[in-house]
């Protein structure tokens, strides 16, 4: 499930008071990594929306209350890229209900009012530019098809600039000779990609590590 602004605003400080503490290079590396994740996914997180927005108020009136679409599928051509989300029921909709709104690098679905819930989803950040003339979406049966054109034929390797830094993050972690690297750039993985429960047992294993270290007990370079 994605985080929530709240959520993040939490971690980002959390990280930014780790390493205000942390000497260590190697931890200040996984700490920076971290850090820097969490402010891109910050900065496209959509902006909160006040309690009396009209728009909000609107979807309440519709449909009681909002669900965050997480899980889709995609696929795609030479010419679009297919996003697939499933929503039982959807087809039996009047068309006005399903809405995309499309910019050139992003775009965002409502279905209102499908079986007293409103869902939506939002794509920021898009890796590519697409055509928003040329950019639709269909109902079919228990699902909606969004099509995204591209503005390019080429190949997408992911659906956006997010993954795309954090795929290029993961495989230059791993390319190393160094079975020391190797096991630091694990736990930068897990650490990046875990839950706060998880960052403070990380945190917790490195300071204890240290511990031992200074008073010789093991020769450790974490």
């Amino acid at each position: 499930m994605a985080a929530t602004r709240e959520e993040l605003q939490k971690d980002l400080e959390e990280v930014k008071e780790l390493l205000t503490k942390a000497t260590r290079k190697r931890l200040r590396d996984v700490l920076t990594t971290e850090k820097h994740k969490l402010e891109i996914e910050m900065k496209n997180q959509p902006p909160p929306k006040l309690k009396g927005d009209a728009g909000e108020e609107e979807k309440s009136l519709l449909g009681g209350y909002t669900v965050k679409i997480n899980n889709y599928g995609w696929d795609q051509s030479d010419k679009f890229i297919k996003i697939y989300i499933s929503l039982n029921g959807v087809q039996k909709l009047p068309a006005e209900n399903v809405q995309v709104n499309f910019t050139e690098r992003s775009f965002d679905l409502l279905v209102k009012n499908l079986n007293g819930k409103n869902y939506t989803m939002t794509f920021n950040n898009l890796l590519k530019p697409i055509s928003v003339e040329g950019s639709s979406r269909k109902i079919k049966t228990d699902t909606v098809l969004v099509m995204c054109r591209k503005k390019r034929e080429e190949k997408w390797d992911c659906l956006t600039q997010v993954e795309k830094e954090s795929k290029e993050k993961e495989k230059a972690a791993y390319d190393t000779s160094d079975p020391s690297e190797g096991l630091m750039n694990l736990l930068k993985k897990m650490y990046a990609e875990g839950d706060d429960e998880m960052k403070r047992t990380i945190n917790k294993a490195w300071v204890e590590s240290r511990e031992k270290q200074s008073k010789g007990d093991i020769p450790m370079d974490i």
